[in-house]
């Protein structure tokens, strides 16, 4: 297949971009989000993502000019970016409940101006479920949701994205297709800047084989002819503790679960994504932590 233009380097410009491929992880904003930012490049992670507050909880504070203009003092210190804010996960546009919808769009608001004010480039978004309707009621109402949360506020056209996530494929789960994550960015362009974050355990939750040479072809020429692989900007990389198919969503440290490391090594290959990002969403626990699951794939380049 002939690969897309691959998408412009974002990475602040404290350093020379490295030749490989940026490798990141989410971490705690403990101590404030400055310091997170320095405990990512502590384990030579140049790629970020955080929670902007909570994501247990609907309302959460502004962030501080003072806070923002750290943020932007340690990325330019370490060199590390893209940075990415993923929303609560109480946050469902496309609920039947119209206060849950009215609560996430107010939610999903105050996420837009958190992470504009941090000076990130992504807000990565789980669509929700539309439990109670058809998928294409779903589907509208999450695009106006989003337009509606996003509506009056002035979003740069570059440099900042919101990010559609694809899901384990549950049922009611929107995006857990790549023609659902497609119809739904193509429902927002005319409203918000947006592009589209995969995830490597829902892929294969969701029944998407990604193990196989073959396997891993096929789902990239889906990728292409619905998402575009030139609309990926950042890929969640996080091996499976469940099988394919499965629509479980449990993520297991790389390499350890059932999608194991040769789908990461292709992934990380791949040069229709070498302007993405790939961020591990992995466990913390006693077998690995962050810096280990980022040394996992780094060792695969």
């Amino acid at each position: 297949m002939a690969h897309p233009k691959k998408a412009p380097d974002t990475r602040p410009s404290g350093r020379p971009r490295k030749a490989h491929r940026r490798i990141g992880v989410h971490v705690s904003t403990a101590g404030g989000v400055d310091r997170a930012i320095a405990r990512a490049a502590e384990i030579a992670a140049d790629a970020v993502q955080i929670f902007s507050s909570s994501p247990r909880m609907w309302r959460a504070s502004a962030v501080p000019p003072a806070m923002g203009s750290a943020v932007r003092a340690a990325r330019e210190r370490h060199g590390v970016g893209p940075l990415a804010v993923h929303a609560s996960y109480l946050i469902n546009v496309c609920s039947q409940s119209a206060d849950v919808v009215e609560k996430s769009a107010a939610a999903f608001r105050g996420e837009i101006e958190r992470a504009l004010a941090l000076g990130a480039e992504f807000l990565v978004l789980h669509p929700g479920s539309y439990r109670g309707m058809t998928r294409h009621q779903g589907l509208a109402l999450a695009a106006e949701t989003i337009a509606s949360a996003a509506a009056g506020l002035a979003l740069p056209r570059e440099g900042f994205q919101i990010l559609i996530e694809n899901t384990a494929g549950a049922e009611h789960s929107l995006g857990g297709s790549l023609e659902q994550v497609a119809e739904l960015l193509e429902h927002l362009r005319p409203h918000v800047p947006v592009a589209a974050c995969l995830d490597t355990c829902h892929l294969h939750a969701a029944g998407y084989d990604i193990l196989t040479e073959e396997g891993w072809a096929q789902t990239l020429s889906e990728i292409e002819a619905t998402v575009s692989c030139a609309n990926i900007r950042v890929w969640h990389c996080n091996d499976a503790k469940s099988a394919r198919g499965s629509k479980l969503d449990r993520h297991e440290h790389i390499g350890r679960g059932s999608i194991g490391l040769e789908p990461f090594r292709r992934l990380l290959a791949e040069p229709a994504f070498a302007g993405a990002a790939f961020i591990a969403e992995t466990p913390v626990d006693d077998v690995c932590d962050e810096a280990g699951n980022v040394r996992a794939l780094r060792a695969l380049l």
